[in-house]
């Protein structure tokens, strides 16, 4: 089972700060996906700020939603 999200915070240039409830953090690009399906949706940058922790993972107010084990796979985990 992977950690679940706690806190999702929008950074500059499509950037996530993320915290897991293991205690780690980390980033995730999101750039990478926003010529996607639903992602479109997040391509205007006021669309992508209305990130919002859901069920364990982030959503957004546009009805995009990621696996939680994708967050934290795809995460850049920072180390201290």
């Amino acid at each position: 089972m992977y950690p679940s999200v706690i806190a999702v915070a929008p950074k500059d240039d499509y950037v996530l700060d993320i915290a897991f409830n293991n205690g780690e953090t980390g980033t995730l690009d999101m750039k990478p996906y926003l010529d996607f399906g639903v992602f479109k949706r997040i391509r205007d940058y006021s669309c992508f700020e209305k990130v919002s922790v859901a069920f364990d993972t982030i959503e957004w107010e546009s009805g995009a939603d990621l696996d939680p084990e994708f967050v934290y796979e795809k995460c850049r985990i920072n180390s201290d």
